[in-house]
């Protein structure tokens, strides 16, 4: 029996693991640019940089709430198959 789903369908979860890859990569960034000075020697930035650096984080708790809501519908869909 051939799936029926389509390769470029969007599955559930997928989009919160798109989304949380994005925060996580942006809370890299904010964390790559936060440490820079204190290698650098100069003048370290203001405390709210270093809460954006939280983003990578939150980011990551995206996607693994993605992931599991991508393998609770995957079970779903396995127990409805039988």
């Amino acid at each position: 029996m051939r799936d029926k789903t389509q390769t470029n369908s969007a599955g559930p979860g997928d989009r919160l693991i798109r989304a949380g890859a994005i925060v996580f990569f942006l809370g890299t960034a904010a964390t790559l640019v936060t440490v820079a000075p204190l290698f650098l020697g100069t003048t370290p930035f203001p405390t709210y940089m270093f809460l954006l650096s939280m983003l990578m984080g939150v980011g990551f708790l995206l996607a693994a709430a993605g992931v599991l809501q991508s393998v609770t519908a995957g079970r779903r869909q396995a127990r409805a198959g039988r």
